[in-house]
């Protein structure tokens, strides 16, 4: 199998980690997840400076790849809990990273794409990305990203966009404090490099400190590690109930969910 990542290491120690499926939208499957956390791992392990995460083509990450999301619904719930663990696991080792993340949004973002925005310290998108939240319309909930985009995105605007499910702009999401900033698409390498020379001015262990020091303060250990497995076992349960069958099926027919009502010929709705 073809890798799914594209690495780069400069000799400044400035990594570039690029999705590279851009057939599918740079979407996620079991394979790149495993690669992501692998990828991360060794990062860390290396030291290096700077971490680049962008995607390959016009979009950064579509979310859940088709084919992963058809082979999940068949699946048990353990075996959904397992799989949404492995996710859970891979959003915390980014979230963690020693060294400063730089989230590179290149094209659309949607649903665990978002997820990686909201894990990275800075994001920088271009004007034309869109991004959303649309979980909900396939009978799910976003629970694995939601510790990490409730903390960028506060209570108030996750209960609209979770909710909602509506797609937004990247103006919008920079108000929101999802992206940091939004630039043309010309100028988005030039920008990134002024980026990283500024983080690069910083001391290496000052900054993974910073990087604690922030954690610290959002949350203790202990609520990490039951938070994580709360929102494992949630989404697990939504894959393989009534509602999140119905929706995940109805989203690979192409037709719509049944709980979206429909006017019949008399004019009054009906379920379907």
């Amino acid at each position: 199998m073809e890798p799914m990542l594209n690495v780069e290491i400069d000799d400044r120690g400035v990594a570039t980690v690029q999705i590279d499926r851009p057939q599918v939208h740079n979407a996620f499957n079991a394979e790149l997840i495993s690669e992501l956390n692998s990828c991360f791992r060794q990062l860390a392990e290396q030291r290096v400076r700077v971490m680049i995460l962008t995607g390959t083509g016009a979009s950064f990450s579509a979310g859940a790849d088709l084919n992963w999301m058809r082979g999940m619904a068949q699946a048990s719930e353990n075996d959904n809990r397992a799989d949404a663990a492995r996710l859970a696991s891979l959003l915390r080792r980014l979230d963690e990273m020693p060294c400063p993340t730089i989230a590179r949004i290149n094209g659309p973002a949607f649903g665990g794409g978002v997820g990686l925005i909201a894990c990275c310290d800075i994001s920088i998108a271009v004007n034309e990305a869109r991004m959303g939240l649309t979980e909900v319309r396939l009978g799910l909930a976003p629970a694995t990203i939601a510790p990490f985009v409730i903390g960028r995105i506060g209570i108030g605007a996750a209960r609209r966009y979770m909710l909602t499910g509506e797609r937004f702009d990247s103006s919008l999401a920079c108000r929101l404090g999802l992206v940091s900033e939004v630039v043309a698409a010309e100028t988005l390498d030039e920008r990134v490099a002024e980026v990283v020379k500024m983080l690069l001015a910083g001391g290496p262990r000052a900054l993974d400190q910073c990087k604690r020091l922030i954690r610290m303060v959002r949350e203790s250990a202990h609520e990490r590690e039951r938070l994580d497995d709360r929102t494992a076992d949630l989404i697990a349960a939504l894959r393989v109930s009534k509602e999140g069958q119905e929706g995940l099926n109805a989203f690979l027919e192409k037709r719509k969910p049944s709980w979206i009502q429909r006017k019949t010929g008399s004019g009054k709705r009906e379920e379907g």
